[in-house]
């Protein structure tokens, strides 16, 4: 089953981090290779306050099978307690084009390997494109329950 059409993997790596600790860590949240799976880690240069120049990491899955390799594996690293948040919080973290959002803590990740939840900025992103049908909200809503209920996948 096509859960998602695609998953964006973004994160920001500031002068004063550890820039390649970063870029381990959101190659780290995809569950297989990305260089096998003939997957780009793209990166951008943006410049910041005082001419600080920040690296944006982004990783792109398309694949169906990648997509839901990715869905298993973050959905076996939340604990219940979190998928119900997100379930919770459907409505608020969905927007006007079925793209769910979701913030990982990025100190947690590159420390611990635990997927925490959190709303601050220090972060990696993750934005599933659902794949609701027909595609309304009403649909995207369904299927945000059934991927963080107990058993999904």
């Amino acid at each position: 089953m096509r859960w998602v059409h695609k998953v964006i993997l973004t994160t920001f790596a500031k002068p004063e981090e550890d820039i390649e600790a970063t870029r381990k860590g959101i190659v780290a949240l995809v569950p297989f290779n990305l260089e096998e799976a003939k997957i780009q880690l793209g990166v951008q240069n943006a410049e910041g306050f005082s001419d600080r120049t920040i690296k944006i990491y982004t990783v792109t899955l398309t694949k169906e099978s990648h997509t839901n390799d990715f869905l298993r594996f973050f959905l076996d690293k939340l604990s219940e307690e979190q998928k119900r948040l997100l379930a919770s919080q459907a409505e608020s973290r969905l927007d006007a084009n079925n793209d769910f959002f979701i913030r990982i803590d990025k100190d947690q990740w590159l420390k611990e390997k635990e997927i925490w939840l959190t709303d601050s900025g220090y972060c990696f992103h993750i934005k599933l494109s659902l794949a609701a049908f027909p595609k309304n909200r009403v649909n995207a809503l369904k299927l945000i329950e059934k991927l963080f209920s107990v058993g999904n996948l």
